[in-house]
């Protein structure tokens, strides 16, 4: 009898295969906001990777082609090659998971600070780099200046209150201040 259908997991599916070919990543969006925060569904895992143009057939060859849609090497130089905003998707065939990569531009001093600060979790034997809480805020309110969701002030407010211990409120005051967040920060009704 065939094993019961069960959807994969997001971190095993797409960090796994970065972890095995080291490409420096980090996990970010809504997976890092859960973890520093309280659980919400979800179908898609945010990564920021540090992806040399060298490096993109490395990066295809680690999600096979009969399992992953993975972009044209022509795209993915594409965004490679931008100076900032770099972005493309992977999505699993079987279950239509997806991932949402985000490149480290060469001119975003926050994704900069956020390599030099990701905190190292171990979540069933697999290795995680995970985006400081700061940065997880930071681009949520980002997020809230573009568009306004509900769902970014919600995974703050919760971050604040579940991590507080973990979040480093002088650092994360400059970075608002950097990004011209002060509105968007004030909107969060934090004390």
């Amino acid at each position: 009898m065939p094993e019961a259908d069960h959807e994969p997991d997001l971190l095993e599916l797409f960090v796994a295969p970065l972890e095995q070919i080291e490409i420096r990543y980090f996990v970010t969006g809504s997976i890092a906001s859960t973890m520093y925060g309280e659980p919400r569904a979800t179908h898609d895992i945010d990564l920021v990777i540090a992806l040399a143009e060298a490096q993109i057939g490395s990066l295809a060859d680690a999600y096979a082609e009969d399992s992953f849609y993975v972009p044209p090497p022509e795209v993915l130089r594409t965004e490679v090659l931008r100076a900032n905003r770099g972005h493309f998707n992977i999505i699993h065939h079987a279950s239509g998971l997806k991932a949402d990569f985000y490149l480290a531009g060469r001119d975003d001093a926050l994704h900069a600070w956020a390599f030099s600060n990701t905190r190292v979790y171990e979540i069933d034997k697999l290795c995680l780099q995970l985006a400081p809480p700061e940065y997880v805020i930071t681009r949520k309110l980002e997020f809230l200046r573009e568009g306004g969701s509900e769902k970014h002030l919600n995974d703050i407010r919760a971050m604040l209150r579940i991590s507080a211990e973990l979040i480093d409120r002088e650092e994360l005051e400059r970075l608002i201040s950097e990004r011209g967040l002060q509105r968007e920060w004030v909107e969060i009704g934090d004390e």
